[in-house]
């Protein structure tokens, strides 16, 4: 069994009430034979098995570290940049710090959109609907941080160029 399925065993034995029974009467510091004595010699066998087969016990004790080592084996790794506000490519939350936020603006910016295309509102905001419900508010934010700009009367907006300043871009791109 990999490693990130170790938790299904020891999962099992709580759900099913005679190794519950067993399981907690080992944690609680029974022996083994003190623990399943109540059972029938079919259902004792049975009932070890599974404590065995989850790492529960391991020869005639209780190996406690199992959990230690299940929660070792199934860790998520910790999300790190821009992927910690996503939820796949869409936006869990914007980022308090302006470095950041600024980040995961310029990937959705730079995944969404085109670098010679100018495109209407209403095909803009179907372009960002994968990265968020409310796309007024990622639309407003593209454009205040200057990687979309639009038109005075907001009809059409264009990706704005990198190395392209407020001041003045490239002549090959796509003045609005």
């Amino acid at each position: 069994m990999g490693n990130a399925q170790r938790w299904k065993p020891l999962i099992a034995v709580f759900a099913n009430p005679e190794t519950r029974r067993a399981a907690a009467m080992l944690l609680l510091g029974e022996t083994l034979e003190q623990s399943t004595a109540h059972l029938s010699p079919s259902k004792r066998s049975r009932v070890l098995g599974a404590l065995r087969t989850s790492g529960l016990v391991t020869g005639d004790d209780v190996d406690p570290e199992v959990f230690r080592r299940v929660l070792e084996a199934t860790a998520t790794p910790r999300r790190e940049g821009i992927d910690r506000f996503l939820e796949g490519k869409r936006i869990a939350q914007y980022p308090a710090d302006l470095t950041t936020r600024a980040g995961l603006l310029a990937w959705v910016a730079r995944d969404a959109l085109a670098p010679d295309e100018v495109l209407t509102e209403p095909e803009i905001n179907e372009r960002l609907l994968p990265y968020a419900e409310d796309v007024a508010v990622l639309r407003r934010y593209l454009v205040d941080h200057e990687l979309v700009e639009r038109t005075p009367d907001g009809a059409e907006y264009a990706l704005v160029a990198p190395g392209d300043s407020s001041t003045g871009m490239d002549a090959a791109w796509p003045r609005l």
